[in-house]
């Protein structure tokens, strides 16, 4: 019980997700749980939150609190500093790297029709949503972008198995949850999550 208590505490003081592994390493070395004891302890706190307006989600990074999505509306209201918005064409430049990665920027203006600005990849770069993964041999040898864990994080998923298949992703009603700091859900980033899926609707039928 007492491990259970240091481990809650740990997650809800933490400013960033954390597995089971790091939230071992924070109790001192002589006194450190089991990793198994540490998983159970997670998994027990989990349960007794499943019916809190707040939850203990597992995302790429670990674990995290955070408000959930349905109480969004009301949690945003205490926040003035607004996320930014993004553009279409953004979110269409990051679910065609999401889906169709490792893409070059040659790939993506390719499928698009259009060219990608720099200022869209630098963007998604700072964010740290996509990162040059590798680089295609060809003249030039062209950078090839993929997604990272802070995609993953932001969009509440643990990994890409997650995203929605292309062809069920006209039925999706934006529920994913895309909470990126502990404790905050806001409708704007709800409504970056749903304009993600729509950008992503004209790859369903390639």
């Amino acid at each position: 019980m007492k491990t259970k208590r240091i481990v809650e505490a740990i997650l809800f003081a933490a400013k960033r997700p954390m597995t089971a592994k790091q939230v071992q390493q924070v109790f001192p070395e002589l006194e450190q749980p089991e990793l198994q004891e540490i998983q159970a302890a997670i998994e027990a706190i989990t349960e007794d939150y499943k019916f809190r307006p707040i939850e203990l989600k597992q995302v790429a990074s670990g674990y995290r609190f955070q408000v959930k999505q349905d109480l969004s509306r009301w949690v945003s209201r205490l926040f003035e500093e607004k996320p930014p918005k993004y553009s279409r064409a953004l979110l269409e430049t990051l679910a065609i790297i999401a889906y169709r990665q490792p893409v070059t920027r040659g790939d993506i203006e390719d499928i698009r029709g259009v060219s990608v600005s720099s200022s869209i990849i630098q963007t998604l770069l700072e964010r740290e949503w996509v990162r040059v993964v590798a680089h295609k041999e060809v003249p030039g040898r062209p950078g090839l972008y993929g997604t990272t864990k802070q995609f993953l994080d932001y969009f509440n998923i643990t990994s890409l198995n997650e995203l929605p298949a292309l062809q069920e992703i006209q039925h999706l009603d934006g529920s994913i949850d895309n909470t990126q700091q502990p404790m905050q859900v806001t409708s704007e980033k709800q409504e970056t999550n749903q304009r993600f899926i729509e950008a992503a609707e004209q790859f369903a039928e390639e």
